[in-house]
């Protein structure tokens, strides 16, 4: 019989901590939102496996250990004010639930967000709210403590960092290759950001992304 505490421990110690993920609120949140609940039913037996599970539209669950790691690379604070580009299944945005005070967590997919609602309703995640949005399309300013992007941008798109607040945090993974720059941008002014380097990873690209120019010879 599967054993889903067992599987949950065993996701958190060999996969989440053995990758420098030691910020013991993450790996709370992690431990304590039910994955099993987000997972799509013919893949209930992946729910704790290190790999990214299809959800359908060519899109995926990221592996734990990398919504860990974006998690911890974004500190998020228990009054902060979260944006999540990449609704999904809405785990990730769960898990930012229990750190944040409030999440709007946007989709271009009607029935990636009905889905994430019934499952976050499910497991009481109020202060999450899903939105069908085109996050390439975002207009805002300076609304946001913490914003994630959970599909990497080919070319890197300034209107995200636009939308922190000063001392806001932005995770994005940015590049076309494979393996992909992973980054945290602070807001550290009213026109200043600090754009660090975090580590590379895989990662699907948001819908209408812009893309590189292709070089014709």
């Amino acid at each position: 019989m599967f054993d889903v505490q067992f599987a949950r421990r065993q996701m958190i110690e060999q996969q989440v901590r053995a990758w420098d993920v030691f910020d013991l609120r993450v790996l709370e949140a992690l431990q304590d939102v039910p994955r099993e609940e987000f997972v799509p039913a013919a893949y209930r037996d992946l729910a704790f496996a290190d790999t990214g599970i299809p959800i359908g539209h060519g899109q995926a669950m990221l592996p734990p250990k990398l919504e860990g790691r974006l998690l911890q690379a974004l500190a998020v604070q228990p009054d902060d004010q979260a944006l999540e580009v990449g609704t999904g299944t809405g785990f990730f945005a769960a898990c930012l639930g229990r750190l944040a005070r409030s999440v709007r967590t946007v989709d271009l997919f009607p029935e990636f967000v009905a889905g994430a609602t019934a499952a976050l309703g499910r497991c009481g995640a109020r202060n999450v709210t899903p939105a069908v949005f085109d996050a390439m399309q975002l207009a805002e300013r300076e609304a946001y403590d913490v914003i994630a992007l959970t599909g990497s941008l080919p070319v890197y798109d300034a209107r995200f960092e636009r939308a922190l607040k000063v001392g806001g945090r932005l995770f994005v993974a940015v590049g076309s290759g494979p393996m992909l720059e992973a980054r945290r941008v602070t807001r550290t002014g009213t026109d200043e950001w600090r754009r660090e380097s975090l580590f590379e990873t895989g990662m699907a690209p948001l819908i209408h992304a812009p893309e590189p120019p292709r070089f014709v010879f």
